[in-house]
């Protein structure tokens, strides 16, 4: 008896596989197995609309339930996968996955969708209540339910989540302090003069920034956070702290399988792992990076997820996958809304177009004279301007880039190769 496809991790890449088979023609069995009790829902909004009350959970899931059943796609919510093994003999790929109820799942394909979990301070006091991450949507409902009148919320970290949630906290009313242990905000993702724009605009908007500022531990009392203690000995009191300092990819499954990791699982373009007859996309993995010499990163997006799980559909049916689209993110703090298109890691040159404290500009990042991404603040058509250039492989000189009264729609030129390939 077949057992068909199995997507371990029903995420939004978990989704987006199990409905990119039936979308290339695949009539074999899918399951979709998730640790969490939901199905698979929109996860961006928590730290924006949701946790703002502009929307509610139920909103945010990404399909009809009827849409699992219609599409023949078999959806297991609430089962931990822990064991995973392929099979010694007969057809490859195959083997049997063992969940932690003691239930199990054999399979013909595999595919790992698993994603990332929030990294924890090991510090004293860090099972406080009041203390939360904020990854999935019972965090979300945990995170806004005590986001209560007059509450002290701190946050540690001063990257995209941590700052998107103070936004929310702080347009609440509520006074906020960023505790930021680098010397800039954002700083594995924008250059300077993006990291100081944010700092800036959180002190106009009335919450305190702290850089360069760690956290030694927690001070609660009755069992509930009170206090953030920092390593140069201040006590920050606090009602509600939330720690945003970054993600772990889950790699167990495929460590268990012997699959080759390195800050994630290592894929290649067609979403192959070490073992080719194992897939697997979204947040979990490691890809190399779009321009020769830069090594492998991993991309935390929505549109990696939904591209590489396209990506592994198809490569699991044997279909051509596609050219790999230009990287896209974004991080809306409340009115503050930034757009990223491209990789700017490596880059030896940027322009900045508009002056940061309107509140309105972008910086285009080069290196050896070739653009390589763009930060736009709340500056769309900059944004999809270098979208497109990066997608057609235009040339966007950063001379003229730098007029920022020039439009740069109006400067794309598509390179001689560009042309000649399309």
């Amino acid at each position: 008896m077949t057992g068909g496809t199995l997507i371990v991790g029903a995420s939004q890449a978990g989704l987006q596989l199990a409905a990119s088979l039936r979308q290339f023609g695949d009539t074999e069995p899918i399951t979709l197995v998730g640790e969490e009790i939901h199905p698979p829902y929109q996860r961006p909004p928590l730290s924006k609309e949701f946790l703002s009350g502009k929307t509610d959970l139920e909103s945010l899931t990404l399909r009809a339930p009827s849409y699992y059943a219609d599409a023949g796609i078999a959806l297991v919510s609430g089962e931990r996968v822990t064991e995973v093994a392929l099979s010694s003999a007969g057809r490859q790929g195959s083997g049997v996955a063992g969940a932690a109820s003691g239930r199990t799942f054999a399979f013909d394909r595999l595919a790992l969708t698993v994603g990332a979990a929030p990294r924890r301070l090991d510090v004293p006091g860090a099972d406080l209540d009041g203390i939360c991450c904020l990854r999935d949507r019972d965090d979300a409902a945990y995170l806004r339910e005590r986001l209560v009148p007059g509450a002290r919320v701190v946050v540690v970290g001063g990257g995209f989540i941590g700052l998107e949630a103070a936004a929310v906290a702080r347009a609440l009313g509520k006074e906020v302090t960023v505790v930021e242990a680098a010397d800039r905000l954002i700083s594995r993702a924008v250059a300077p003069v993006v990291s100081e724009f944010y700092r800036r605009a959180h002190l106009r908007r009335g919450t305190r920034v702290l850089l360069s500022t760690g956290v030694s531990g927690f001070e609660g009392a009755e069992g509930r956070v009170r206090a953030v203690r920092l390593t140069d000995g201040t006590a920050l009191p606090a009602d509600l702290v939330l720690v945003g300092v970054g993600v772990l990819p889950r790699t167990e499954l495929a460590e268990q399988l012997g699959l080759a990791c390195d800050r994630g699982i290592i894929v290649d373009a067609q979403a192959r792992t070490s073992d080719p007859h194992v897939h697997a996309a979204g947040d979990c993995t490691v890809q190399s990076h779009p321009v020769p010499g830069l090594g492998a990163v991993r991309l935390e997006s929505v549109q990696n997820a939904v591209a590489q799980a396209t990506a592994a559909a198809a490569s699991l049916l044997g279909r051509p996958v596609g050219a790999r689209p230009v990287p896209w993110f974004w991080s809306y703090q409340g009115d503050l809304k930034l757009q990223i298109a491209g990789l700017s890691a490596g880059h030896d040159e940027y322009v900045v177009r508009g002056e940061p404290d309107s509140e309105r500009f972008s910086v285009l990042y080069y290196r050896r004279g070739e653009l390589l991404a763009i930060d736009a603040v709340n500056s769309p058509a900059d944004y999809m301007a270098v979208r497109k250039a990066l997608t057609v492989g235009a040339v966007l000189p950063a001379s003229a880039a730098a007029d920022s009264g020039t439009l740069l729609k109006t400067l794309l030129a598509a390179r001689p190769d560009a042309v000649s390939s399309s």
